[in-house]
């Protein structure tokens, strides 16, 4: 039996656990031994505990109860606990997430004590690196000894980086396996659509008509903490209400932000008519609003590749996305926040008749090919 912990703290790292455990508790129960370990990063119920709860993930093993700090705070905090756990543990393999602080911490403290770190949405770039997702991106892939990238787009970073797809088992830090698998984020978006519209409630609760609204999210301290930026966002998204309704769920971190700013700012923006403040959502909620409407605006990595698995136009608040398969696909345009740059993409794609989907992410069995290549390779 092969021990791995799989360590989540943000709302993506839960969601990709979920298709992970759901593999190993049902076709590899009897050869795969999982410990999850919650670093605490997202410590507010909605923002971690109701994901568990929907989508049926055992309760964490470990919570280091981290909380929220500066980054280097953060993750030396994590570090320190991770170290500790691992050490009860003695885990074969680690697996990590995507690109937050819990990730490039477990990955920092596992691959110190040698132990094998496997890297699940792996070779993604933004090509910035003052974004601190990136550099957790490149030290956790060159920390690992498998990797694991969803898109044709991360094995070409990675091979640009130096690793070789070639490389032949046993694999080690030295002798990394590269692996093309897929999204595992698809394989849940595919699993939980039906459940997701017999559970969630929130287009009855909010009023909403198929495909006349914009689902909008913020979080990234990019805009955030940024007024300039965060105005920006706020007058766009107020002009699109004028005509279009907008839902944006309120990420606690946003909410703060916003709250400093000018009054007025405040207050034309809370009190525009055509806006839904939402409080964060459940994962069944953003599902059902991402499949229900019009156009996606989003900071959110994980949030630009569900907007594509349900086959809607996203508008990239950011100046750059890891997610450029959207990009080229046309499905996706990249504005910051810059009031004039979002309002010409939200007509454009308002306008536009139809747009083609290829399935650069794969065909929803991630998580199976994932946990094959572990047996196979681990130990």
């Amino acid at each position: 039996m092969i021990k791995v912990a799989s360590v989540v703290g943000a709302r993506p790292q839960i969601v990709k656990a979920a298709a992970f455990s759901r593999a190993v508790r049902g076709k590899f129960a009897n050869k795969i031994k999982e410990f999850i370990i919650h670093s605490g990063q997202h410590y507010d119920h909605k923002l971690s505990q109701v994901f568990f709860e929907e989508m049926g993930i055992p309760e964490p093993d470990y919570n280091l109860q981290a909380g929220s700090a500066s980054h280097a705070v953060q993750t030396a905090n994590m570090l320190t606990r991770f170290e500790k756990v691992f050490s009860e543990i003695s885990p074969d393999a680690v697996i990590v997430y995507g690109d937050t602080n819990s990730t490039i911490a477990a990955a920092l403290a596992a691959a110190k004590e040698h132990i094998p770190v496997v890297h699940i949405e792996a070779g993604l770039r933004s090509f910035n690196k003052s974004m601190p997702e990136e550099i957790n991106r490149i030290t956790t892939d060159h920390c690992s000894t498998m990797l694991f990238t969803p898109t044709i787009g991360g094995m070409e970073n990675l091979i640009n980086e130096g690793f070789n797809p070639n490389n032949k088992a046993p694999y080690t830090i030295d002798n990394p396996g590269v692996f093309h698998c897929g999204d595992i984020m698809l394989d849940n978006s595919l699993y939980f659509a039906s459940i997701a519209s017999k559970h969630s409630k929130i287009i009855e609760t909010y009023d909403l008509q198929e495909n006349m609204f914009v689902l909008a999210t913020i979080h990234r301290d990019y805009n955030t903490d940024n007024p300039e930026r965060l105005k920006g966002l706020l007058y766009a998204l107020a002009k699109i209400a004028d005509t279009h309704k907008v839902v944006l769920p309120l990420h606690p971190r946003t909410e703060k932000y916003i709250n400093l700013l000018d009054i007025n700012v405040r207050e034309d923006f809370f009190n525009h008519p055509g806006i839904v403040i939402t409080p964060p959502l459940s994962f069944f909620d953003m599902i059902a609003l991402e499949k229900s409407c019009k156009m996606i605006m989003t900071d959110s990595g994980v949030v630009q590749k569900e907007a594509y698995f349900f086959q809607k136009p996203v508008v990239i608040l950011r100046t750059e996305t890891e997610w450029t398969d959207i990009v080229k696909a046309g499905c996706g345009i990249i504005t910051g926040s810059d009031p004039n740059k979002i309002n010409e993409a939200f007509e454009y794609f308002l306008n536009k008749e139809s747009l083609t989907f290829p399935p650069v992410f794969g065909d929803g069995s991630a998580a199976e090919f994932i946990c094959e290549t572990i047996i196979r390779h681990i130990r």
